[in-house]
């Protein structure tokens, strides 16, 4: 599938793949990805299928978020990447590093695990609430978003969802993401990650101290799938640890991608 993405950096200097979660895209990560890119890398951002300004699709899954990925490298003429997912984003990160690490020099995890997650039901119930929302119904975006704070109670939470709405044409509302698709499919984004092996490559976990996404139950597995995976914590960031604390986030990413 052919990707939207936002690119940052100089051609020649080392790529840098940042691959966004479950409701996200590349808006999300533009202030990052800039500052990454002012340290010598080629940065992109795609927007994975069903989500932003890249296509849709029924099929949601980690492998064909896989294909996708490789296709954009080959598209792009990289032999090697460095990546960094946060989330969804992070599981398809480490499935395209099973699945091909001789394309991968460094990964950067944030705030998810290999294992199977048991936050699919929340999602689901996010997800049922944005389509009883009849957009149809306003004639101001604000006013829509307004209309979501009725069933979306998390203010951090709903203004996250919100980004996703836009206008189609002048005058109707719409949500970037797939909405069902991705909810036909959540038993497969929150699947475990697949591996016959150890990887051994630089692999860098980065867990919010205020998240239960990565336990301290599932640093064994992660140290079997990646044996050289280093595992840090955000101490009072939540799910979301590279937008609650920025330059924290940027300065663990920096310290892992160019040691002193």
């Amino acid at each position: 599938m052919q990707l939207f993405y936002r690119e940052f950096g100089k051609p020649g200097h080392q790529p840098l793949i940042i691959l966004h979660g479950l409701f996200g895209m590349s808006d999300n990560w533009v202030s990052i990805g800039r500052r990454i890119a002012d340290e010598n890398y080629h940065v992109f951002i795609p927007d994975q299928r069903n989500h932003g300004r890249s296509g849709h699709s029924n099929i949601h899954n980690y492998e064909a978020m896989v294909d996708d990925l490789y296709e954009f490298l080959e598209e792009k003429e990289f032999e090697k990447i460095t990546l960094l997912g946060h989330s969804m984003g992070g599981k398809t990160a480490m499935q395209f590093t099973v699945d091909y690490p001789e394309r991968v020099m460094k990964m950067i995890v944030a705030d998810i695990s290999p294992a199977a997650s048991l936050h699919g039901d929340n999602h689901k119930s996010i997800i049922s609430a944005l389509l009883e929302l009849d957009l149809s119904r306003y004639d101001d975006r604000q006013e829509a978003v307004d209309a979501m704070k009725s069933i979306i109670a998390n203010d951090r939470l709903r203004q996250f969802l919100q980004k996703n709405l836009y206008w189609k044409d002048r005058a109707n509302l719409g949500w970037r993401i797939n909405l069902e698709a991705v909810r036909d499919n959540l038993p497969e984004i929150f699947r475990a990650v697949d591996s016959t092996g150890p990887i051994n490559l630089p692999v860098f976990f980065l867990r919010g101290g205020a998240s239960d996404y990565v336990q301290d139950a599932h640093i064994p597995e992660i140290r079997k799938m990646f044996p050289q995976a280093i595992v840090r914590t955000l101490d009072a960031a939540s799910h979301w640890l590279h937008a609650e604390q920025p330059d924290a986030f940027i300065k663990e990413v920096l310290y892992f991608l160019n040691p002193v």
